[in-house]
């Protein structure tokens, strides 16, 4: 005799709801934390820590969480841009908001290079920079 099981599958589905992005608002120039933020403004704040988060650093973070810049350094501007782009849109597509990463522009000064792209989300799109040290 097999026990009954047709239902089991029923009983334990669990329907996952998208989380709110209601979060504090980091005053990054400032150096505070106030208040609250939602939305588009959370996507910003939400993309500026993950691009100045080293993914692997921290114990507290996802090995999914932040972005792989240390490889890059000393590296030639050559190696650098096309890998830059890459490891920006790897870090950010983890985050389930972020549809696409694109209209990358790259500027090198010295050591560092300075790039510009644009973050589509499912609130808006979103203009960023990222200045990167080599």
């Amino acid at each position: 005799m097999t026990p009954n099981t047709d239902d089991i599958l029923i009983n334990n589905v669990e329907t996952v709801t998208e989380q709110t992005s209601r979060t504090y608002y980091l005053d990054i120039e400032k150096n505070i934390i106030y208040n609250f933020c939602d939305g588009l403004e959370a996507m910003k704040q939400t993309i500026y820590c993950i691009l100045n988060t080293e993914r692997f650093d921290h114990l507290i973070y996802s090995w999914n969480y932040g972005i792989e810049l240390k490889h890059l350094i000393g590296e030639s501007t050559t190696f650098v841009i096309p890998e830059l782009e890459r490891v920006i849109k790897e870090a950010l597509l983890q985050d389930t908001r972020i549809i696409d990463v694109n209209n990358f522009d790259f500027t090198v000064k010295q050591n560092e290079v300075l790039v510009t792209f644009t973050v589509i989300t499912t609130l808006g799109n979103i203009e960023m920079e990222r200045v990167v040290s080599i």
